[in-house]
């Protein structure tokens, strides 16, 4: 492309998006926009070529207004619990758009109290009318909910709220969701029969259970939501969502619940015990994106004889990272993936995501 452009080309591109009316009307549509750093010479560029040229990446996101007047009132924006600086733009968006907006600092155990009320502090500047602890591998015990809740009750303006999105890969789900509010969180995050990746999230039975044992105020029918979770929810998983030894480890070692199936996959394909990846993804502390470099680290953990005959069989050769410190933080990434460190956003089911790093897919991606 690089010599078309010194020659004097103009080059325009076209999509028919998500939004389009083409298409159909989404609530979000989230994009990545990659800069090139060198040209593409190859005819057909693997996913390897793209990632080697790819300088930087930057979100782009569209919300779409036709959503607001379909009932939408209420939206998350969700970082690594290190870069809110990346959600302005999305929180302003939505603001302008009339929604209610909650800031949520995805793996909120990776960051110390302080850092993360700092940048609850961040997203509340942004206009965010409320900032969550969020335990996204379900790794917080009920003293580290305390200390954040705290932290963020000391730098927060009063009218803004705070609040709890807990998991339940250590089974403290429910718990921690208790603390929270004895300590003044206003919003709990919960779903029928825990649904969610990993051990679930927290399950709203139970919560809505010692919510009426503790005389809470509340507009929710107990009977119903059980029923609820019972005969409608669990019937539609497809694997029961509870603490067993893969999600446990999830928990204890800090990963993002989003990796189990990613990690089964590649136990399944490389013959590497789930426990082993996930405690080794935990000790890189890979954060939500960074699912494909779990092959990476299935290779890493094999003899390399196997590891040979795996590359030999079709796998992608194996190329191992270049560790580099990341300051910021203290993580370590690999190299290549530091220009991506400001990208994002990426939808989920329940609310925006603009995770640190989100890319191209592929295990040098994240």
């Amino acid at each position: 492309m690089g010599w078309h452009l010194e020659g004097g080309a103009h080059v325009t591109g076209r999509k028919i998006g998500l939004t389009s009316s083409a298409v159909l009307q989404p609530k979000v549509e989230a994009e990545t926009v990659c800069a090139l750093d060198t040209d593409l010479y190859s005819p057909e560029p693997d996913r390897a070529d793209v990632r080697a040229a790819v300088a930087n990446a930057a979100p782009a996101l569209e919300i779409v207004k036709h959503a607001y007047s379909l009932g939408v009132r209420s939206v998350r924006i969700a970082t690594h619990c290190t870069k809110a600086d990346v959600s302005a733009q999305h929180i302003a968006a939505a603001r302008e758009l009339g929604m209610d907006v909650s800031g949520f600092l995805m793996l909120s155990y990776m960051a110390s109290a302080p850092e993360l009320a700092r940048q609850a502090q961040l997203m509340e500047s942004y206009s965010a009318q409320c900032v969550y602890v969020t335990d996204s591998g379900g790794r917080l015990p009920m003293d580290g909910v305390r200390e954040r809740v705290y932290a963020y009750r000391d730098v927060l303006l009063p009218e803004t709220q705070i609040g709890i999105d807990a998991h339940q890969n250590l089974s403290l789900s429910v718990a921690n969701s208790v603390v929270a509010v004895e300590e003044g969180v206003t919003r709990v995050d919960a779903s029928l029969a825990g649904h969610g990746a990993g051990a679930g999230n927290c399950p709203i039975e139970p919560v809505i259970a010692v919510a009426n044992l503790n005389e809470w105020k509340h507009r929710c029918d107990r009977f119903a939501l059980q029923d609820a979770a019972d005969d409608i929810v669990r019937p539609l998983q497809d694997r029961p969502v509870q603490v067993d030894r893969e999600t446990l480890t999830l928990g204890y070692a800090g990963v993002c619940s989003s990796f189990l199936r990613h990690t089964e996959a590649a136990s399944v394909q490389y013959g590497v015990e789930v426990r082993s990846i996930l405690l080794e993804v935990g000790q890189r502390r890979l954060v939500g994106g960074q699912e494909d470099m779990i092959v990476d680290i299935a290779l890493d953990l094999l003899p390399p004889p196997v590891r040979a005959r795996h590359e030999a069989d079709g796998a992608a050769p194996h190329r191992p990272p270049q560790w580099s410190s990341v300051a910021n933080d203290g993580r370590v990434v690999p190299r290549t993936l530091q220009s991506l460190s400001q990208s994002g956003p990426h939808v989920v089911a329940r609310h925006l995501c603009v995770p640190e790093c989100r890319g191209l897919g592929g295990r040098w991606s994240c």
